[in-house]
């Protein structure tokens, strides 16, 4: 299943797991053996081309414990920590409150804000990121292409900001493109973005 396949199921649950979408009826299935993915499955990264896979347990528990058999795929953790103190987002010049951050093995690193046409995304300054992680020593702990920074500094928002994996990444830019109305976003998208940051839940 592609990322963007993976994603209109991500949208129907934005306080659940990232596997949890989608009903009985109509199950997922592995990216990779096409068997059926449990609700509560993990999602494997495709480097090539950028798309989100479902993962069968078998499939997810070989790419953990055999590093032969991952090519081009790694597996999506599933840590989320949340950081202590005030969002780093204004210092990394975040020109909106809602906004994610991807490290990449080639050292980029690409800043992507929800909007209702998807994430609009750039690369960020890297002097600006590598000042960002000396810091706050944690923001180098990411794991790159799999994990971001996820920053909430909306006027009247919880002013948080988490380390995630990007299938939570992805499920928030559904809860935005699902819920926004006309031109400012109406009166849904914000309580919906508040509760998928409150239906957050530290993990390891």
């Amino acid at each position: 299943m592609t990322a963007g396949a993976a994603l209109a199921r991500l949208i129907a649950r934005p306080g659940t797991d990232a596997g949890n979408a989608g009903d009985s009826g109509d199950a997922e299935r592995c990216g990779l053996c096409a068997a059926p993915a449990e609700d509560e499955h993990r999602h494997l990264l495709d480097t090539t081309d950028g798309e989100l896979l479902c993962a069968c347990r078998a499939c997810a528990l070989l790419f953990t414990r055999d590093a032969a058999a991952r090519g081009k795929h790694l597996l999506v953790p599933r840590r989320r920590v949340r950081l202590p103190g005030p969002p780093p987002g204004r210092e990394l010049g975040v020109p909106v409150g809602l906004a994610f951050f991807v490290p990449h093995p080639d050292g980029t690193v690409l800043a992507h804000y929800p909007s209702p046409a998807g994430a609009t995304r750039w690369e960020l300054d890297p002097e600006v990121w590598r000042a960002a992680v000396c810091r706050r020593p944690a923001l180098g702990t990411i794991r790159a292409g799999v994990e971001a920074l996820l920053a909430d500094t909306v006027p009247g928002g919880a002013d948080q900001h988490w380390i995630v994996p990007v299938d939570d990444c992805f499920r928030l830019v559904g809860v935005v493109r699902q819920e926004w109305r006309g031109l400012s976003g109406g009166t849904r998208i914000r309580p919906a973005i508040a509760r998928f940051f409150d239906e957050l839940t530290p993990r390891e």
